[in-house]
């Protein structure tokens, strides 16, 4: 899998997990041709998954995101008995499967979705993060459980956050669009991922992600 590129934190990141050295989820590339960049996923069973949280309690008509049925992308435990955090927790998933659903769809740009669950900066990153993939003719499939996430609240008004998470590459793969060479990590590699993302909550009262970093092997 190609290797992280390493881009500085933010200062909320560094607030929250001042512990840890964070490299970013864009991949810049080691020549190997294989992907270090899987995600996030929610799924059902045998039909595409649609956005669980499209409708949400703020009112905010949220875009339908739908993922094929051989990218599984599980969220396991990613609830809180407080509706500010499940909020945040709702969108961070959302903008996940919106970067994942970029990929598949083969949009550089990452699309209207993510563009939705993405600031300017966040977007930014998301994108260079989307072209490792498009720019290869790569896309993704098998399985992507995303699990023990964690939520803190940021400053007087609680108008920011950082949710870290973990994810589990074992099973999760690339396939060439032309070729349909299949690649995953090579032996040896920690297939689990630790990530923190900061969000930012708009004015419509939805939680956009600024800034996304990850750490192999930091689980």
């Amino acid at each position: 899998m190609t290797r992280r590129r390493a881009l500085p934190t933010t200062a909320a990141t560094l607030t929250a997990l001042a512990t840890l050295t964070l490299t970013a989820c864009g991949g810049g590339g080691d020549g190997d041709g294989k992907s270090d960049d899987i995600k996030g996923v929610d799924t059902a069973g045998g039909s595409p998954s649609a956005s669980a949280s499209a409708s949400q309690a703020s009112g905010v008509q949220r875009p339908e995101i739908k993922l094929p049925t051989e990218f599984q992308l599980t969220f396991d435990g990613w609830t809180s008995s407080d509706g500010v955090e499940q909020a945040i927790l709702n969108d961070t998933k959302e903008q996940l499967r919106a970067g994942y659903a970029a990929i598949i769809a083969n949009e550089p740009d990452g699309g209207d979705a993510l563009a939705f669950y993405d600031t300017k900066p966040g977007l930014s990153q998301d994108r260079q993060w989307i072209k490792t993939y498009t720019s290869k003719d790569l896309t993704v499939f098998g399985a992507l459980p995303a699990y023990d996430a964690r939520t803190v609240l940021l400053g007087d008004n609680k108008t920011r956050a950082v949710v870290t998470y973990c994810t589990d590459e074992s099973k999760a793969y690339t396939r060439n669009r032309k070729t349909q060479e299949v690649q995953g990590n090579p032996a040896g590699t920690d297939p689990k991922v630790f990530y923190s993302v900061t969000l930012a909550k708009n004015a419509d009262g939805v939680w956009q992600n600024v800034s996304t970093g990850a750490k192999r092997g930091g689980c």
